[in-house]
């Protein structure tokens, strides 16, 4: 099973192909946000962006990022460390709001 792994991956160890699986959860958890917020969406019969959107985005963007440093990649590294901040920022003001008089 893991040759077959490592073929269909182009990968010559084990050690890379646990890499390029690291790589394919967090572009799946990535692309699950968007699924979040879509049934979201639905849901409300609106757009809405749900505090899991930004949490998957979160963990996803992080991963991503281990990824790329991994992979050596500066473009890669450069847009999920931007990416990571602003995912950091929204949650940081989505529980400030909640926790101040005017969000309960």
């Amino acid at each position: 099973m893991i040759e077959w792994l490592r073929t269909t991956f182009s990968v010559e160890s084990t050690y890379e192909l646990v890499w390029v699986m690291v790589g394919l959860v967090a572009q799946m958890m990535f692309t699950f946000r968007f699924v979040i917020q879509w049934l979201a969406s639905e849901r409300a019969r609106q757009s809405v962006v749900p505090v899991a959107f930004w949490y998957f985005s979160l963990a996803g963007g992080l991963t991503l990022l281990a990824y790329a440093i991994h992979r050596g990649d500066p473009v890669f590294i450069l847009g999920q460390s931007l990416g990571a901040v602003i995912y950091i920022r929204n949650l940081w003001l989505i529980h400030a709001h909640k926790n101040s008089p005017l969000g309960k």
